[in-house]
């Protein structure tokens, strides 16, 4: 999966352990969302929404996957690690479930907790999918790159159900 230089060295090893930090603590995170997403649906009253939300926990089983298919190409156990950031954007986004519940800003609220949860997933594969590059582990360059593209997706179809219904009913 990476190259060895000259000196039998993997380029930028000094970024290895930072690299299986941050998958294991993205994949402690999707796990955690999984919880989220269903709440989150259960939650939303318009039907765009709930079907955005759902689309997300399938996507987001298959992330899980993909961390897992890269960890084993590394060699490591597929162990993730409990990600502090998405359990404090998960209980804001509990927190707006409880205070918005019968109001009708309760998906324009939703949409903004799940794009902070999006923007901190994007953001973490992004690094993933740079430290991948630099340290030449072209295939799990490739799959995290994947997962990236689909992070951006869902944020972009967020802005949009918030942009044609959620924040105008709100």
């Amino acid at each position: 999966m990476a190259s060895k230089n000259q000196n039998g060295k993997m380029p930028n090893e000094h970024l290895h352990e930072l690299f299986v930090d941050e998958l294991r603590d993205i994949l402690g995170g999707e796990r955690q969302l999984l919880k989220g997403l269903k709440k989150m649906a259960n939650a939303a009253k318009s039907e765009s929404l709930k079907t955005a939300f759902e689309t997300h926990y399938s996507e987001t089983e298959e992330h899980i996957n993909r961390l897992k298919q890269v960890m084993e190409s590394l060699g490591l156990a597929a162990r993730g690690k409990k990600c502090k950031a998405m359990e404090g954007l998960l209980a804001e986004a509990d927190e707006i479930i409880e205070s918005f519940e019968g109001d009708e800003s309760l998906d324009a609220a939703l949409i903004a907790a799940a794009q902070k949860v999006e923007h901190y997933e994007i953001a973490s594969y992004g690094c993933l999918v740079t430290y991948a590059k630099l340290m030449e582990h072209t295939d799990a360059k490739e799959i995290l790159g994947t997962t990236l593209n689909e992070e951006k997706e869902t944020d972009a179809k967020l802005t949009d159900i918030a942009l044609s219904e959620a924040n105008v009913a709100a």
